[in-house]
């Protein structure tokens, strides 16, 4: 076999379409992959510049992922920290609640029954409410103040006439002419008495003189003169009355002896007033003297009287109990009874309701606990706590017995109280909204570091964390741990808490403003970055993206050689034919 040989025309034209089709191939590759360097043989020096700023952009597109979760995981701190703050705004907004409310429960107590001389410790004993233990407030005090007594040794009220007997045996002695004045209940009279001889029947003819001069006076029928056994003058009142009478004059003498006594009859009842309150004894409510001044007692108790009756030496007597009594009047119909009144210096007195008053509200034993008031009267204790008070030495009556014996109780502010439930409750809602203010598992508010690296060579990065690395928590904020209601009792107290809780918005405030500023410059480098990793692809693209209108032109140009190539090596061929037909 001969080898093939082909013509200078066509082997050039052959090589011409060859090289066209080679170039058309290479403009195809850059078309399709938009690259006009695809592998290091296509140009080494700008595939391997271009594969480092691609890789470069790729670690700071993967660092941006990093910075995207910081950023969620500040928001998510942020959220809670807000949250936080509104709770510490309500936890504020309930104590003012507290602070201004004074719906703090009161009792009013009557000091009518109090009695200073019982013998028991005058005095109320608090405990409960703002009192630790029993703190004494004392009803009494031992001051001056007016006594008065009976004249004579008590006797049981019976019913008597006023009888004024003589010591002169008239019979034996006679009497002297004078004057003989007589005096029974309030109404005067004067006797001109003429002498009687000593002689038997002598007291008679006497009597006989007295009785007829009585008959022309204002005393007629009133008084009856007669004469006993001994021979001696008995005047006698006609009727049992709370009167007595009294003789003088210059004939007194000589027929009832040297100062005579007042006589006084009683109509069977002790009847007097001290101050204006009335008392009336029979032989029922005044059989002896102790019965006599239970029920006096009784009498003057109920008529709000400042004094009281006791017994002394055998007598019934009227002394003052309050620091207010003043002076004693006795009166009534058988106020004579009872002798001149005088002051005393030892007297257990007991404070009025003003005193008991100034002492509880200028003492700062009570006055940070209770507060009185005058009630018309009666002592009135308000309860200046969120706990029940216990008001020993009261009864269930209302009534100020001085005494152990019994107590009586004042609730607490129970809206205080309520407050300091729902201040509890707000706490314990800030810890747990602190818990659960995490993303991806890193809690800023418990402690946790987060770490966010902002270059490809690790060399610019930022750690954040709460403030001093603490957890964001009631404890380390200030809030108290519990709030009783206790502790709601004192404004000052309320304003102590306020305090805290303002203390803590602040401190809350602060770290929001630090999270804050972390999260800006996170975002200012999450831009920096976004912007370096454009910068990267399009300096890498610049060397070696393809320019796409200038390979469509370029294979336009190739698809147009190509064809006139085709058309030479067509046109070769053809001239080949025909020199080859002529040799024929």
């Amino acid at each position: 076999m001969s080898d093939i040989n082909l013509t200078s025309a066509v082997r050039q034209n052959l090589l011409s379409l060859q090289g066209t089709a080679s170039m058309m191939a290479k403009t195809q590759n850059k078309l399709s992959t938009g690259n006009k360097v695809n592998t290091a043989l296509d140009n080494p020096s700008n595939f391997f510049t271009a594969s480092s700023l691609n890789s470069r952009a790729s670690d700071l597109g993967n660092l941006m992922d990093s910075m995207a979760n910081g950023v969620k995981t500040m928001e998510a701190a942020d959220n809670g920290l807000t949250s936080i703050t509104k709770t510490l705004e309500s936890m504020q907004s309930t104590l003012r609640q507290a602070r201004q409310d004074k719906t703090f429960e009161t009792n009013s107590y009557s000091m009518s029954n109090l009695d200073p001389n019982s013998g028991a410790t005058s005095q109320l004993a608090l405990s409960g409410g703002g009192f630790t233990g029993t703190t004494n407030l004392a009803l009494t005090k031992t001051g001056t103040g007016d006594i008065g007594a009976m004249s004579a040794t008590y006797a049981a009220p019976a019913a008597s006439a006023a009888t004024e007997t003589g010591t002169v045996d008239i019979d034996a002695g006679g009497n002297t002419a004078g004057t003989l004045n007589l005096t029974y209940g309030g109404t005067s009279v004067s006797l001109d008495m003429t002498a009687t001889t000593a002689a038997v029947g002598a007291g008679t003819t006497l009597a006989g003189k007295i009785n007829t001069a009585l008959g022309a006076t204002a005393l007629a029928g009133k008084l009856t003169a007669t004469v006993n056994a001994s021979k001696q003058i008995v005047l006698t009142a006609a009727n049992n009355e709370d009167a007595s009478f009294a003789v003088s004059g210059s004939a007194a003498t000589p027929i009832f002896g040297a100062s005579p006594t007042a006589a006084r009859g009683s109509d069977g009842k002790l009847s007097f007033t001290v101050n204006g309150a009335a008392v009336s004894l029979d032989s029922t409510t005044g059989t002896d003297l102790a019965t006599a001044v239970a029920n006096t007692n009784v009498a003057l108790k109920a008529a709000d009287s400042k004094f009281q009756a006791y017994s002394t030496g055998g007598k019934l007597g009227i002394r003052a109990i309050t620091t207010d009594a003043g002076t004693l009047s006795i009166g009534g119909n058988d106020g004579a009874l009872f002798g001149a009144t005088s002051s005393a210096t030892n007297l257990s007195l007991s404070y009025t309701t003003d005193e008991l008053v100034a002492n509880v509200n200028n003492s700062t034993t009570f006055n940070t606990k209770i507060k009185a008031s005058n009630d018309n009267g009666k002592l009135r204790i308000q309860n200046l706590s969120t706990q029940d008070l216990t008001v020993g030495g009261t009864n269930s009556s209302n009534q100020i017995i001085g005494t152990a014996t019994a107590s009586t109780t004042i609730k607490g502010n129970s809206v205080r109280s309520g407050l300091a439930d729902q201040f509890n409750e707000l706490r314990d809602q800030l810890d747990k909204l602190a818990d659960d203010a995490s993303f991806n598992g890193i809690n800023l508010l418990r402690g946790d570091k987060l770490s966010i690296t902002f270059n490809e060579t690790g060399t610019s990065s930022i750690d954040i964390l709460a403030k001093d690395g603490k957890s964001v928590d009631s404890t380390s904020l200030g809030v108290p741990t519990t709030l009783t209601a206790k502790d709601l009792d004192s404004d000052d107290s309320i304003d102590s808490t306020l305090t805290q809780v303002k203390t803590a918005i602040s401190t809350v405030r602060s770290q929001s403003s630090a999270f804050g500023s972390n999260l800006s410059v996170v975002q200012n480098r999450q831009d920096f970055s976004k912007n370096m990793i454009n910068t990267l692809e399009t300096g890498a693209g610049n060397l070696t993206l393809a320019d796409m209108n200038q390979e469509a032109a370029n294979m336009v140009a190739l698809q147009t050689r190509q064809s006139l190539a085709t058309s030479s090596l067509s046109m070769a061929n053809q001239a080949d034919q025909n020199v080859l037909q002529l040799l024929r």
